[in-house]
């Protein structure tokens, strides 16, 4: 793992490196800053840490990361360069060290707020300063993943939205709550650069973020100071951010003292005696049984905040009963809460309906439900829409390869809670937006116009589908199956080594394809190209065996599982043969 290295490697080709070799040294390293933090022994994990930002291993993984995998891979920065080839990328990983680097202004760009007319501003780096970002997050990742609070979801490898309503769930399922829904404003805009610099415990690599957060943004040819905040765009800003909230929930949950608690009854009550945040990136929710609770909850946040330079934002946040309608602070507050694009309500019902308290003996009276919000439903309608006006005089089947990945996408998301009403409904809408679309684009009487587009298929009698051999069929919402998603583990992460419990979960994800779900199965989590295991972040596609042009088809035995990178190095050397 040594520097001496590098002149050999310099003069192998990029896609004949040892990719397996690569992540295998690199991931080792992370494994032992991971454990080294959670032993305490924090002075051997820094250590580490110098060895690993040293590593031509690592800077490597760092240039092929940025360059081949990240979805923003082809936005220029201030330099204008979008794209490296093999020499280029090898140039690259030689170049990357902390000792006399320089950080460039980051590139505005205005990107649109989901169902809002206002954008989001990003801060694109240079492709060398995004390279240095991630090596250097290679190197703090594992150090702070290894001290995060368990019920912190957002930007954290291997956890996601899905994970944080589970949590929700486990903890108003018991019992009615007072929930604090909150939202921080203009959390990554607003952190305070000194704050968050005497909170890194890392006294190497905070020169290096310094830089960074202080390089200042060139807005089309006008140039600001970044005074506070760490950059949306950036690929350590996410980790600069969890940095600077961490710490939050264990303040809540420890300000009150524990109740003491007789053995049985707590258990069957669902009763908790000090107040549970769950927090994903700048939202959170802070749930209790009591209202004056909750109240002195929003004091506690506020306090904390205030020392990150940051405050709630009042629009956003609201106090109410996940089970009835509240009056509280002289404004009436509907029950229920949105979380993550999610409704959260318990529904009040007759005792065959109703949930089962710990045990499975006592009966709750009202049923916990969790369902996607009106505002995602809109959102989703909204997209339908624009992708139909779109092609509007496109063929059917155009139209439905632009159509299928929105539902699909949308279903899947939904696929972990009480959505199959919903998904019914979306059937009808769906339909009813095809309808208009046929009868604007046919003179014909409706009956025959129909009959054009819709034929006998998977989906019953009416199936929106092309004619042919290359079927291509429009998927209904309900075809998605809804099936309950797994909490993850308080403690767990992918630095743990644990590959048996991270390999399972990888296939389980409510957003991977189920193709994709059932081949990582077969593969038990292994790459058939590289070897190595799937990783919670690495990208995956699927490759034909036998290829087709040699005559191969398209059926499961034929498919095979492989990281992006595997698979664009496979073809490059079938291009070269």
């Amino acid at each position: 793992m040594n520097t001496s290295k590098t002149s050999l490697m310099t003069t192998v080709e990029w896609n004949t490196i040892n990719w397996a070799k690569v992540q295998r040294k690199v991931f080792k390293l992370q494994t032992k800053i991971f454990h080294a933090v959670k032993s305490g022994d924090k002075v051997k994990a820094r250590k580490l840490q110098k060895l690993l930002e040293k590593s031509y291993y690592a800077k490597l993984l760092a240039v092929r990361k940025v360059t081949q995998e990240n979805m923003g891979k082809k936005t220029a920065g201030v330099d204008k360069v979008k794209s490296l080839d093999y020499k280029q990328r090898l140039a690259l990983a030689n170049s990357l060290t902390i000792k006399g680097y320089k950080t460039k202004p980051l590139s505005r760009v205005w990107i649109p707020k989901p169902g809002k007319e206002e954008k989001r501003p990003l801060g694109i780096p240079t492709i060398k300063d995004r390279a240095m970002q991630c090596l250097v997050k290679l190197c703090m990742e594992p150090y702070w993943e290894a001290q995060f609070e368990g019920k912190s979801y957002g930007f954290r490898p291997g956890r996601s939205c899905h994970d944080a309503i589970e949590a929700i769930f486990s903890v108003i399922r018991l019992k009615p709550k007072y929930v604090l829904d909150a939202d921080i404003a203009k959390c990554f805009d607003k952190i305070d650069h000194n704050y968050l610099l005497n909170k890194l415990e890392n006294p190497h690599f905070r020169p290096i973020i310094k830089q960074w957060l202080k390089a200042g943004v060139m807005d089309e040819n006008n140039f600001s100071d970044t005074e506070s905040g760490t950059p949306q765009g950036g690929v350590i800003s996410p980790l600069l951010a969890n940095i600077a909230l961490h710490g939050m929930i264990d303040y809540i949950e420890q300000s009150f003292p524990k109740a003491k608690r007789r053995p049985g009854i707590d258990r069957n009550t669902g009763r908790i005696a000090n107040p549970k945040v769950i927090r994903y990136a700048d939202d959170f929710v802070i749930v209790h049984e009591e209202l004056e609770t909750i109240q002195h909850c929003k004091f506690l946040v506020n306090k904390w905040l205030k020392m990150a330079g940051l405050e709630l934002r009042p629009e956003k946040t609201r106090i109410c009963h996940t089970l009835s309608d509240t009056v509280i602070n002289g404004k009436e507050q509907k029950a229920g809460f949105d979380f993550l694009g999610f409704n959260i309500r318990q529904y009040p019902v007759g005792k065959y309906q109703s949930g089962k308290g710990a045990g499975g003996i006592e009966t709750l009276g009202y049923k916990t439900l969790i369902k996607p919000s009106t505002k995602a439903i809109k959102a989703h309608h909204q997209a339908m829409r624009e992708v139909i006006d779109r092609n509007s005089h496109s063929p059917q089947g155009v139209l439905i390869r632009e159509l299928k990945p929105v539902i699909n996408g949308w279903a899947k998301y939904y696929s972990t809670v009480c959505s199959k009403a919903t998904f019914c409904k979306e059937n009808h809408i769906v339909w009813e937006m095809l309808r208009a679309w046929i009868l604007n684009r046919s003179k014909k009487r409706q009956k025959s116009a129909f009959a054009k587009y819709y034929s006998p298929g998977e989906n019953g009698q009416w199936t929106f589908q092309t004619r042919g051999e290359n079927q291509i069929v429009l998927p209904l919402h309900s075809s998605t199956e809804i099936r309950r998603h797994i909490l993850v583990k308080a403690e767990a992460s992918p630095y743990d080594g644990n590959w048996t419990y991270w390999s399972k979960r990888r296939g389980q994800y409510p957003l991977t394809p189920k193709r994709v779900s059932l081949l990582l199965k077969k593969q038990k989590g292994i790459c058939n190209h590289c070897s190595q295991h799937f990783t919670p972040e690495d990208l995956i596609e699927i490759d034909h065996i036998i290829p087709k042009y040699q005559g191969g088809e398209d059926k499961f035995n034929n498919y095979q599982a492989l990281h992006k990178h595997c698979h664009h190095r496979k073809h490059a050397k079938k291009r070269a043969s």
